[in-house]
């Protein structure tokens, strides 16, 4: 049987480009081999390239996503996305893979679209019962009302770039003096902000992924930060405790679960994900959602995915299979 040809797409327009090729490197070491062939492809703001094991580079065709390599056209069956960010993450790399009517492993561009923007994200789910933390949203040119925002979210608070990865644009304010200098550093990232309530609990995150054609949660992660917060430092330069399965009660572990599993299907998101929650209160609170997380060896869902009996390898065959479909 012919091999099946799949663009692994990496890198991205944003900070997070340098992770999401890690991630794509590690999705090509482990496809299987007899069953797909697999071409690096770097999606860069200068350019659209396939990247060879042995150093060349081969520019992608913008008008069918394809390529030619040594004076032959390879044409893609589907593409992995593993683009953290803009565009992967955020529905624009979606959106033009539609146009060219290319299957991708990712969700579609209005659901990419939607859990990239946390503020709309949170306000669709809060009217499907999820919980979530107090919130207060404020634009880039709005005046900033320090009282009401301490009156509406309190102290300390959390200062978030709207739509950003990877814990990019994000502070912890302990004190009134901090919130400006917060807001303007969230600022860096977009022209959205969003501020919301300190949540004190358990931070855990759920893996929630379509294997063998049944949505399924993958075992729990507890995360323990050596720092304020699960910062970039905490999740790439291994400064936090990432638990595999958490140390939280059953009864925790299966409604948390539940939640993501509810949250993927109300979203519409398809192929790897992993959502983040907290748990405040004894209840889990919901912070965001990744619909191309993180596949490096250090990210938490190759962990989740050994911790289930899953390999890297049927793990992606799986999602490359139900893509196909």
């Amino acid at each position: 049987m012919k091999k099946k040809t799949i663009a692994i797409a990496m890198g991205g327009y944003s900070n997070e480009a340098e992770i999401s090729i890690k991630s794509g490197q590690l999705v090509y070491d482990y496809l299987d081999q007899e069953k797909f062939e697999a071409f690096k492809v770097h999606i860069l703001k200068e350019e659209w390239f396939v990247l060879t094991d042995n150093g060349k580079k081969y520019q992608i065709d913008k008008s069918d996503f394809s390529t030619t390599i040594e004076g032959s056209k390879v044409n893609f069956d589907a593409v992995f996305n593993i683009i953290h960010g803009t565009p992967g993450e955020d529905g624009l790399f979606a959106a033009y893979l539609e146009t060219v009517k290319m299957k991708q492993t990712s969700c579609d561009y209005y659901s990419s679209a939607l859990t990239f923007n946390k503020r709309d994200c949170i306000s669709i789910l809060k009217a499907y019962g999820i919980k979530t933390a107090s919130n207060y949203f404020i634009n880039k040119g709005d005046e900033i009302l320090e009282d009401e925002i301490i009156d509406t979210v309190g102290l300390p608070c959390f200062v978030k770039a709207n739509k950003a990865g990877s814990s990019f644009g994000i502070s912890k304010v302990k004190k009134k003096q901090e919130l400006l200098e917060a807001i303007h550093f969230s600022y860096q990232e977009d022209e959205e902000v969003i501020i919301e309530s300190f949540l004190d609990g358990t931070e855990v995150s759920v893996g929630v992924i379509n294997y063998n054609g049944e949505i399924i949660a993958l075992p729990v992660t507890e995360i323990i930060s050596e720092n304020e917060f699960f910062d970039y430092k905490a999740k790439y330069l291994g400064q936090s405790q990432e638990i595999t399965p958490a140390n939280i009660t059953k009864e925790q572990t299966e409604e948390v679960k539940r939640q993501a599993i509810k949250i993927f299907k109300t979203l519409k998101l398809k192929g790897l994900t992993r959502a983040e929650f907290i748990f405040h209160n004894n209840e889990p609170h919901f912070l965001e959602v990744n619909t191309c997380p993180g596949l490096s060896e250090a990210s938490i869902l190759p962990q989740q995915a050994k911790a289930a009996g899953i390999t890297l390898k049927d793990l992606f065959t799986s999602v490359i299979e139900n893509t196909l479909q």
